[in-house]
């Protein structure tokens, strides 16, 4: 049996702490969604080691202001903003097709939460689109620059909302079922770790690893679908600051501990248990969101819907 990976790190730890010691001056970073929330602090703790980090955003003018800011509390000046649509597949692929050089952290942080019922133009349900498609044919455009290191690491920010859903295979876009935001969301965070699990398969020989996580319950744009504040059943010691729900994805990007592991689910920067029924908590990864049956499902249909939208 594989040892779960535990680290000196923890729930109240943050993204500047997790970051504390590590240097890597000519690496090449790219956060999704680091205009706002965790994905600022997420950039910020990667640019505090010295790597060049590209910010791939959709309000450009919001990620230059965040471009200023981190360069002020860093001074790292190697700081980029590049305009990123997840909803949008010309916009994946143009942001990919862009690329040029190695790349060798790319951190899937942008998403959508329990949003009102809509659709991309190709029909595709909008949290499944945004959370996994969109990510999916941002690794997958990128995947010659992450080749190119040898030891590229890809970051999946999921949910514990991944245990609201699995991946309905039959109906993923709710053509059939009644509409649900909470049920669509989950649905798309199972995406996002099954994504994880089988980009480490198919990948791992170029040395390219995933690993997924839950960064916490955290107060952000995130929440504004509903009111601000979530699901609404998150105990309030159980509420992190945004640096706080940064440091797991910081965790999974830079720390040494990591070094050539995937597949693997994190809960305050540590791997969690698998669990057969819902938690009722934060903590805990569905068995079906690591099967490497439904892995290699998700990514067969997510390459054909890819391919389908041209």
């Amino acid at each position: 049996m594989v040892s779960p990976i535990a680290t000196p790190f923890g729930f109240a730890s943050t993204a500047a702490e997790v970051a504390a010691g590590v240097d890597l001056p000519g690496r090449r970073a790219v956060v999704t969604g680091a205009s706002s929330g965790i994905g600022v602090e997420t950039a910020r703790a990667l640019a505090a080691t010295g790597a060049e980090v590209v910010l791939a955003v959709r309000d450009v003018a919001a990620g230059e202001r965040t471009v200023k800011d981190i360069a002020a509390t860093t001074g790292n000046r190697a700081l980029h903003v590049l305009p990123l649509d997840l909803a949008d597949p010309a916009s994946v692929a143009a942001f990919a097709s862009s690329w040029d050089g190695p790349l060798h952290v790319l951190v899937n942080n942008a998403g959508v939460m329990a949003s009102p019922e809509g659709r991309t133009r190709q029909g595709w349900e909008l949290q499944f689109a945004t959370n996994h498609l969109g990510h999916f044919g941002l690794a997958a455009g990128l995947h010659t620059a992450l080749a190119a290191d040898g030891s590229a690491r890809i970051v999946v920010v999921s949910s514990s909302g991944h245990q609201a859903s699995p991946v309905v295979f039959d109906d993923l876009h709710f053509s059939f079922r009644p509409y649900d935001p909470w049920a669509a969301y989950g649905q798309s965070k199972t995406a996002n770790v099954l994504f994880a699990v089988e980009a480490t398969r198919r990948w791992g020989p170029d040395g390219i690893t995933a690993n997924a996580l839950m960064p916490g319950a955290v107060y952000t744009n995130l929440q504004r679908h509903t009111g601000g504040r979530g699901s609404g059943r998150v105990p309030p010691e159980l509420i992190k600051s945004v640096e706080q729900g940064a440091a797991t994805s910081v965790l999974l990007a830079v720390s040494p501990l990591l070094d050539g592991v995937g597949r693997r689910y994190f809960v305050d920067c540590n791997e969690t248990e698998v669990v057969d029924r819902r938690s009722g908590g934060l903590h805990g990864v569905a068995r079906y969101a690591l099967d490497a049956a439904n892995a290699e499902r998700v990514w067969t249909v997510s390459e054909d819907l890819l391919a389908a939208a041209g």
